[in-house]
């Protein structure tokens, strides 16, 4: 095997990798997102959900009803310390959080299985507009009370035999899809 290919697919190290710290990645540019949590049962989904908010340099989580709130020892045990460089509030009811958001002017959007929703692969959001997404209970999914505040609901496409995704796939799913919409230019990726 030629030397110079090996040293091509080489891991690198962490160190080798250029994340920001804490301070350095709070004053970075952010996705206009806010990710919405609406009574997610299990802490080890809501420090999931921190990690991939991270990595997605998302602005802001809201935490919603009976959804865990750090600090606790199940949410950091997959946050890996993400509950310190995102920005979170805690809300008693959805409804407080979105309202909330509606006065600075967010789109609201459900991911979810609904009537006329729309297929995420269909969905083009806006460079102009910031946007709140609301990931459901990992039973019931998203709350009556917020389906009825939305702007918009979105779904990802599936073709299998079950009938949703895991809460945190979806969130990666759809922050993925939304950073690469919006362009990942505006990022420093070398």
């Amino acid at each position: 095997m030629d030397v110079s290919h090996k040293e091509d697919r080489r891991k690198l190290k962490l160190d080798e990798l250029n994340r920001p710290g804490v301070e350095e990645f709070k004053k970075q540019e952010k996705l206009p997102v806010t990710v919405i949590l609406d009574n997610v049962r299990s802490m080890h989904n809501v420090g999931s959900i921190f990690r991939t908010s991270d990595g997605f340099a998302v602005e802001q989580v809201f935490l919603c009803g009976i959804t865990g709130q750090p600090p606790h020892r199940e949410i950091e045990k997959t946050a890996l310390g993400a509950t310190q460089s995102v920005d979170w509030k805690y809300f008693p009811e959805i409804t407080e959080a979105i309202r909330l958001l509606k006065t600075e002017r967010y789109q609201i959007i459900a991911v979810e299985q609904a009537k006329k929703s729309t297929m995420l692969n269909n969905f083009q959001p806006s460079d102009n507009t910031k946007y709140a997404l609301i990931f459901g209970n990992e039973v019931n999914g998203v709350s009556d009370e917020a389906m009825d505040l939305i702007d918009a609901c979105i779904e990802i496409p599936q073709f299998g035999t079950k009938h949703s995704f895991n809460i945190v796939i979806s969130a990666g799913i759809v922050l993925w899809d939304f950073l690469a919409k919006l362009s990942l230019s505006y990022r420093n990726n070398g």
